[in-house]
């Protein structure tokens, strides 16, 4: 591992900040000074310190909630409504992946490990998330090819790549997108004259909580994480 990275992932500094802090004299591997920015440690075996103190990466966790109404998705809210992150036990310092509507339910990530949360929301991974959506009319065969096609929204074109139904009735939408645009699903909605009444994200990639009621969640295995990087690397 890059020592950048590895300070980094110790929670000393940003990347780009470890880098000033080794030009700086302030890094020793094995009591050894480095100045060198491409140096590499073995994480298994390597001393790091730190202005003379032995560094370690801290613990990377990650949880799967499912999301509850009325719940915002941020670390702290000015209007001092309950957050995601006060839904989980942890000591770790988490932060949610990406962002459900305050009314919006369903899957959600949330972690402490950047990297991860870099590549999961990155566009060029395509991770497909799948939403369950009520509308206040029947969609039409029309407007459905329309979602599917693309539309144009303020921040450019956005479109489906499905869109199913939850029952006979064709109010009740279950659509897929590589979207993780705010507001995405709504906005969609909204271009061609419908509201979204309820929403719930059902799936994000291989997660997904039909065994979790609302407001529970789970803690996520390495091996997990490890599937999410197999599946959708490049």
């Amino acid at each position: 591992m890059r020592l950048n990275k590895f300070i980094s992932e110790c929670g000393i500094a940003s990347r780009r900040k470890a880098e000033e802090l080794i030009l700086q004299g302030r890094i020793e591997v094995n009591g050894k000074l480095i100045i060198e920015l491409a140096f590499s440690v073995d994480t298994s075996k390597d001393t790091v310190t730190f202005d003379g103190e032995k560094i370690k990466p801290k613990e990377h966790v990650y949880f799967l909630l499912n999301k509850p109404s009325g719940v915002v998705t941020t670390t702290n809210d000015e209007k001092k409504r309950r957050t995601v992150v006060e839904l989980i036990k942890t000591k770790s310092k988490i932060f949610p992946i990406g962002r459900l509507d305050y009314n919006t339910t369903g899957v959600l990530l949330l972690t402490n490990d950047g990297d991860f949360a870099n590549f999961i929301l990155h566009p060029s991974r395509q991770i497909p998330r799948e939403y369950e959506v009520r509308i206040d009319k029947p969609l039409s065969l029309e407007d459905e090819k329309t979602l599917l096609k693309g539309v144009y929204l303020e921040d450019g074109k956005g479109k489906f790549v499905s869109v199913k139904y939850g029952s006979s009735s064709r109010k009740f939408v279950i659509v897929e997108s590589f979207e993780g645009r705010n507001h995405f699903i709504k906005n969609m909605f909204k271009k061609i004259n419908y509201t979204v009444e309820k929403l719930h994200r059902s799936r994000f990639g291989i997660f997904n909580v039909r065994d979790l009621i609302p407001g529970a969640y789970l803690q996520l295995s390495e091996k997990d994480i490890k599937n999410v990087y197999e599946k959708y690397k490049y």
